[in-house]
C-alpha cells in the first residue's frame, strides 16, 4: 500500500513505549512459602516473563491503545489505493460565442436556448470573447440555467481555442465541452486545431452551428485626424449585400445633426469624412436598420482642451524626459533643481535627480502631495538607490529599491501585462547596462521588467494618488544606463505616460477598437456602456462610450470579417469532421487516489468510545 507522506510511519515507534509501560506495572506482592517450595522457585521464574507476555496479550486496554497509535500513525502517512474509475460525463464545459457577429438577428439567443440542452449535474459555462471569461465554475443544473438567463453577448472577435483551452483546465476528471458559436470568425489558433487537441486528451468535444446567411451594412474602419487645428474622422462603410445599397448617415456632434447620402455598389466599400469634429462625443449612424445593429454607428472622441502643469524635479539640466515632455501639446512643463513647498498646481510630478537625494522636506511636501491625489514618477538613478533614497523616500515609491547593478553584456526586458502604455514600445529592443535591484512592494504592479524579474516599470497608489517607478534612468553621453533615449519610441512612451497619468495624450488614446485592455493605477467606478463597474484593468469588450478617470472613450468593432454576416460557419463544422482523427482512442478512465485516512480516523474514534465503556465497567471511571 502506498503512502502519501511515508516519513509519518515514524510514529509507529509509539507502540514501544506503551509495551514497556504495560511490563512494568507494579508486581503482585510477594509472600514466604515453606521451603518445600524452593524446589520449584526455577521453574516459576522461567514461567514468569511468558506469563507477563501472555497477560499483556489479553489485557484489552493494551490492544486497543495499541491498535490507536498504529492508526494514527498510519492515517498521519496518508495511504491511499490507485483504482480506476471510468471518466464523467456529467461535468459539462458550455462555451458560448459572445463576439459581435453573435448579435445578428437571434443567433446569441439561439446559443442560449441550445445551451440549456446540454445542461447536465455539473456545469461550467464560458463566454467566448477575445479574452475568455468562465461566468460559472463546477455548479449544478439550477446554477447553470440562471446563469444562462443573464449572460450577454460582447462586440468583440471570439478566441474559441482559447475557451477550450480554458474548459480543459475544469475537466481534470473528464466530460464534455460543447462549443456553441457561429464559426464565422475567430482569433487565435484554428478551432479544428483546438478540438482535435481536446480530444486527444480523452474529452468528447461537440460543436453545435448556430445563424444563417443574411444582409448587413456596416462602418469597418474609422480614424481620427488633426487637419489644420481641427479634427476630420475618415470611415468606410461596406456593403455586404448583393445589390446596390443607398446609405444615410446622420451625423451627431455638439448637439447638431447633419447627413450625408452615397451609394455603395454589392459586395464594396465606400470612404467618407466628418470634417470639424466638436469636441465630445460625436455619433455616426446608418439610419437604415439591419440584421446587425453593432456596425451601424461609429463614436467618436475629441478630447477637450485643457493645459496640465509638469514638473520635472532634476539636478542636471539636459534631461530627455524634460524634453519629450516639453513638446506635447496642452501640457506645460516645469524644470526644477528640487521640490517647491506648493506642489497643488501640478498634474504630476517627476522626480529625475541624478545623484542628489531629496531632503526631508521635500519628502515630506512630494509625500502630502501624492497621498492626496497627486501623481509621481521615480526615474531610477543613484539618488534613488537603496543607500541614498532613505526609508521615507522608499515608502513613496512601488518598488524597494537596492544597489545599483552593472551588467556588462546587457540585459533585455519583457513585458509582463500588455496595455496602452507597453503597445507599439518596443522594450525588448532597450538594451540596459545600468540598473537598480528593485523588488515590487506589496499591492503594486509591474508593467515591464528585466529577463531576472527586476521591475522596470511598475505602478502602484499611495493613500489617493498614484506613484510609478521607471526603472530607465535617462541620463546621458557616458552617464547612460541604457540606450531608450535614442530610440524613436521614447517619446513617444512619455506621451502615454503623461495621458495616463492625467494629461491629454495621443487622440488614439480616445478612439479604441473593442478588445482593447488598459490599465488604472488602483482599483475605481468607471462607466461602460452597459453600466458602472469597479475594477483597475478595462476591457473594452462593447461598442459605445466608456467614461474612465473623467475622459470619455469612444469604442468601436472595426472589423470587416466580424460585420460580414453573410458568412456561415458550415465549412468549418464540415472541416472539423473531415480532419477528425479516427486513430484517436478516447481514455474510457482515469487513475484515481482514494485516500484511506478518513477511514482510519473513523476507527481510532470508534476504539477510544471502546475504551471508556471497558474502564467504566471495571469501576476505575
Amino acid at each position: 500500500m502506498p503512502f502519501e507522506n511515508p516519513l509519518a510511519l515514524a510514529a509507529l515507534a509509539s507502540v514501544i513505549p506503551l509495551i514497556i509501560l504495560y511490563l512494568l506495572r507494579p508486581k503482585p506482592l510477594q509472600v514466604m512459602v515453606p521451603s518445600l517450595m524452593f524446589l520449584m522457585k526455577i521453574q516459576e521464574e522461567k514461567k514468569r516473563f511468558y506469563t507477563s507476555i501472555t497477560k499483556l496479550i489479553k489485557d484489552p486496554l493494551f490492544l486497543i491503545q495499541l491498535f490507536v497509535l498504529i492508526l494514527l500513525a498510519l492515517a498521519a502517512a496518508a495511504p491511499f489505493i490507485e483504482t480506476q474509475e471510468p471518466l464523467s460525463g456529467e461535468h459539462t464545459v458550455i462555451i458560448i460565442d459572445s463576439s459581435a457577429s453573435m448579435q445578428t438577428d437571434n443567433r446569441f439567443e439561439d446559443a442560449v436556448s441550445d445551451a440549456r440542452d446540454y445542461v447536465s449535474r455539473t456545469n461550467s459555462i464560458i463566454l467566448a470573447g477575445n479574452t475568455p471569461v468562465t461566468v460559472l465554475e463546477r455548479e449544478g443544473s439550477d446554477a447553470a440555467y440562471q446563469t444562462l438567463d443573464s449572460v450577454e453577448p460582447g462586440a468583440t472577435v471570439a478566441d474559441i481555442s482559447g475557451a477550450i483551452s480554458a474548459g480543459m483546465q475544469l475537466l481534470d476528471e473528464g466530460g464534455r465541452v460543447v462549443v456553441i458559436s457561429d464559426f464565422t470568425n475567430w482569433e487565435g489558433d484554428d478551432p479544428v486545431n483546438a478540438k482535435t487537441l481536446a480530444q486527444s486528451f480523452g474529452l468528447d468535444v461537440e460543436y453545435v452551428l448556430v445563424g444563417r446567411s443574411t444582409d448587413n451594412v456596416g462602418i469597418i474602419q474609422g480614424e481620427v485626424q488633426a487637419v489644420e487645428g481641427s479634427y476630420t474622422y475618415t470611415g468606410v462603410v461596406k456593403n455586404y449585400k448583393n445589390s446596390r445599397e443607398l446609405v444615410e448617415l446622420e451625423i451627431s456632434t455638439g448637439g447638431s445633426t447633419t447627413t450625408q447620402r452615397f451609394d455603395v455598389a454589392a459586395r464594396s466599400t465606400q470612404q467618407f469624412k466628418v470634417d470639424n469634429l466638436k469636441r465630445g462625443i460625436t455619433e455616426v449612424t446608418i439610419t437604415t436598420p439591419d440584421s446587425l445593429m453593432v456596425d451601424n454607428t461609429a463614436y467618436v472622441s475629441i478630447p477637450r482642451v485643457s493645459t496640465k502643469e509638469v514638473l520635472v524635479v532634476s539636478d542636471v539640466e539636459k534631461l530627455p524626459s524634460y524634453t519629450a515632455l516639453s513638446l506635447m501639446p496642452n501640457i506645460r512643463t516645469t524644470l526644477m533643481n528640487g521640490v517647491p513647498a506648493d506642489l497643488s498646481d501640478y498634474s504630476f510630478v517627476v522626480i529625475a535627480n541624478k545623484e542628489r537625494a531629496l531632503a526631508s522636506g521635500e519628502i515630506e511636501t512630494l509625500g502630502s502631495f501624492i497621498r492626496s491625489g497627486g501623481e509621481s514618477v521615480f526615474v531610477a538613478s543613484n539618488a534613488l538607490s537603496g543607500d541614498n533614497a532613505g526609508a521615507s523616500l522608499q515608502e513613496l515609491m512601488p518598488v524597494i529599491t537596492d544597489g545599483v547593478v552593472e551588467a556588462e553584456r546587457g540585459t533585455t526586458l519583457e513585458v509582463q501585462q500588455d496595455t496602452r502604455l507597453s503597445e507599439d514600445i518596443k522594450f525588448d529592443e532597450v538594451a540596459v547596462y545600468t540598473y537598480l535591484n528593485a523588488t515590487e512592494r506589496r499591492g503594486a504592479t509591474t508593467l515591464v521588467s528585466t529577463t531576472e524579474g527586476v521591475p522596470m516599470l511598475s505602478y502602484g497608489t499611495i493613500g489617493d494618488g498614484t506613484v510609478v517607478y521607471l526603472g530607465l534612468n535617462d541620463a546621458l553621453a557616458e552617464d547612460a544606463w541604457n540606450n531608450f533615449h535614442n530610440l524613436p519610441e521614447y517619446p513617444v512612451f512619455w506621451f502615454k505616460l503623461a495621458g495616463w497619468l492625467g494629461g491629454t495624450g495621443t487622440i488614439t488614446d480616445y478612439n479604441l477598437q473593442t478588445g482593447s485592455v488598459s490599465a488604472l493605477a488602483q482599483v475605481q467606478d468607471i462607466e461602460t456602456p452597459s453600466g458602472v463597474e469597479n475594477v483597475n484593468r478595462v476591457l473594452y469588450d462593447e461598442a459605445g462610450v466608456y467614461t474612465v478617470a473623467g475622459k470619455q472613450i469612444a469604442v468601436n468593432l472595426y472589423d470587416d470579417r466580424e460585420s460580414d454576416t453573410t458568412l456561415e460557419g458550415v465549412d468549418l463544422i464540415e472541416r472539423a469532421e473531415a480532419e477528425e482523427d479516427p486513430g484517436i482512442v478516447r481514455a474510457d478512465s482515469y487513475t484515481a487516489k482514494n485516500y484511506l485516512d478518513t477511514y482510519m480516523i473513523i476507527i481510532v474514534f470508534l476504539l477510544v468510545l471502546l475504551e471508556l465503556y471497558i474502564i467504566k465497567k471495571r469501576g476505575e471511571l
